[in-house]
């Protein structure tokens, strides 16, 4: 699981959100946790930062999910045990209420076949099981479309275009 929050936020401090336990995404106001198995396996994600509401994705994903986060005009990426790997990227959007749309790529695919890894090899530690694991990496997918809602209302008044402000891919993964 990943975590995308205000670089201020403890995201292990009390009052966070619940882990998204059957689901792609859990909030609240200053964080968004996404459950992955990112800290057993590397996972792709892209973090595009958008003037106004994207267009769809269409089928090209698995799964989506919603929800929004307040940010200070930075946001940062937390990977649990795995360590951070993001922190502090300034946003275009500045500081407020960010609407936040998640895709997901693979993610049952990949949580099956790391099961059966298991199943197969019950050692983690034995090279078969590491080599196997190594097939997974990167198949698990994720992208992250953010937009600030009241900055979207004012740039449709004056006309201007679509378009991802930044657009920021990285590999998270364990830090071993």
């Amino acid at each position: 699981m990943f975590r995308i929050h205000d670089p201020s936020v403890d995201p292990d401090a009390p009052g966070g959100p619940l882990a998204p336990v059957g689901s792609l995404i859990s909030t609240n106001r200053e964080q968004l946790w996404v459950g992955s198995l990112q800290e057993d396996i590397d996972v792709r994600l892209v973090l595009e930062e958008w003037d106004e509401a994207p267009p769809p994705c269409g089928d090209a994903w698995d799964e989506e999910a919603k929800g929004s986060i307040y940010l200070r005009g930075q946001l940062s990426i937390s990977m649990g045990l795995a360590g951070t790997a993001v922190r502090g990227l300034r946003l275009a959007g500045g500081v407020g209420d960010y609407s936040v749309r998640v895709y997901a790529g693979n993610r049952d695919q990949v949580t099956r076949r790391y099961a059966q890894i298991f199943d197969r090899h019950r050692n983690p530690l034995s090279d078969e099981f590491q080599q196997e694991k190594k097939t997974l990496e990167g198949l698990e997918r994720y992208l992250v479309q953010l937009w600030r809602e009241s900055l979207a209302a004012n740039r449709r008044r004056t006309a201007v275009p679509r378009r991802p402000e930044a657009r920021h891919g990285l590999v998270a993964g364990d830090a071993a």
